[in-house]
């Protein structure tokens, strides 16, 4: 049975009299995504909030109380967002996301402070990342200032009884999701797209006893190539990439190193950006990772503030390096001692430790201090990052949610 709900406000009119689509049918433009309209709807029958092990024990992903969706048709434009019950969808079996994949989202956090303040990090960057991953897939773009107010508005809701304030340190994951409903099969551009919002609980994975271990991916499989999506946050870059890493993870390996072209190039970690600290030939401490130019790799919010960091803060200290590097310098670099730490970077694993990379049978051991299960550069990173998260220090890219309390 669909839980009982309680409607808070009514369908909005505008001067002329008619409703937003009635109106926009009349010859108006078409409507921009506008946070301002929001319906409320909410459930008369809230469920128990469970403890985060509890939660992440479940085969499924418990959610919160409540949902932000929004309708968009190519005619009209955006709809007045709902905030209405989690719960079911409702398309059509012909619907285009369901036969050609029309679909992207993103991935976000909303952590619970020492301070007691909620916070979301640099939340802007995975809007305007939605708007790039929604372009290349034909779906429909928006202000993205409107999408980020539309996730506070969410966790204004839920943030007080989801992860209340004894919680400090807790997370709630955020998943912003794009689709196209169009129920028409033919592979066309979908005329008409659903927008939703909604937040739950996901296992931490950010500290691996010893460290992540990797495992290369097969020479017949890659995750993304050039003029492709790699750039892009849509499920077809994932969905297909799950075969990979079966059988390395029954023998204990976390994820797939994924390499790319004749050289090996080092792309990504799993789903994460992968990142290395070596002394270069020259004697000189470097962080590299893969470059964003040729589109293979995600845009990674998380990525981006380890780059800035390192070079506003440690300069002088390390240099930064955005270019390709192969599976070969790697080999050569351990056999001449050179490297001194790894970590894979995203908003899932946050920043985590590397130990291990195995290729063809052959392994690169990445040393990791015992006392804090980490190199030291990867160590500061994250816990100066981890201090704006949690409000142990105030930063720009934290930024507070305001509670409904």
């Amino acid at each position: 049975m669909a839980p009982t709900t309680v409607p808070l406000s009514g369908t909005q009119v505008n001067a002329s009299g008619l409703k937003g689509t009635e109106a926009l049918a009349n010859g108006s433009n078409a409507a921009q995504l506008d946070a301002s309209k929001i319906k409320y709807i909410f459930t008369a029958n809230p469920r128990a909030v469970p403890d985060e092990a509890t939660a992440n024990a479940s085969d499924e992903t418990i959610c919160t109380d409540h949902m932000i969706t929004v309708v968009w048709r190519a005619y009209t434009g955006w709809e007045a967002p709902e905030l209405k019950p989690y719960g079911p969808l409702s398309i059509m079996p012909t619907a285009s996301v369901l036969n050609y994949a029309t679909e992207c989202f993103e991935g976000m956090k909303a952590y619970r402070g020492d301070d007691g303040k909620l916070r979301l990090f640099r939340p802007n960057l995975n809007c305007e990342r939605l708007n790039v991953s929604a372009s290349r897939i034909s779906l429909p773009t928006f202000d993205a200032a409107e999408m980020e107010k539309l996730i506070l508005t969410l966790l204004s809701v839920d943030g007080p009884r989801w992860l209340p304030k004894d919680r400090a340190g807790g997370f709630l994951y955020i998943r912003p999701i794009l689709i196209g409903t169009q129920p028409r099969i033919g592979v066309n551009a979908p005329k008409e797209a659903l927008f939703y919002i909604m937040a739950g609980f996901i296992p931490r994975l950010d500290s691996y006893p010893g460290g992540m271990r990797l495992h290369t991916s097969p020479d017949d499989l890659v995750r993304a190539w050039a003029g492709g999506y790699g750039y892009a946050k849509i499920g077809a870059n994932y969905g297909p990439s799950m075969i990979a890493k079966q059988g390395p993870h029954m023998q204990g390996f976390h994820e797939i190193l994924w390499l790319y072209g004749d050289k090996g190039e080092c792309t990504e970690a799993g789903a994460s950006n992968f990142f290395v600290v070596w002394k270069r030939k020259d004697g000189k401490t470097e962080l590299i990772t893969a470059p964003l130019d040729d589109k293979l790799i995600l845009s990674g919010v998380t990525r981006r503030s380890c780059l800035e960091f390192v070079r506003q803060k440690l300069v002088g200290d390390i240099e930064v390096a955005e270019r390709k590097f192969t599976i070969g310098e790697l080999f050569e670099a351990q056999a001449e001692g050179r490297i001194l730490e790894s970590f894979a970077t995203g908003t899932g694993f946050f920043i985590c430790p590397i130990s291990q990379i195995r290729h063809r049978g052959q392994d690169i051991m990445i040393p990791i201090d015992p006392e804090i299960q980490a190199g030291e550069i990867t160590h500061k990173i994250k816990t100066v990052l981890g201090d704006i998260l949690y409000g142990r220090s105030n930063h720009s890219w934290g930024v507070v949610v305001p509670e409904n309390e």
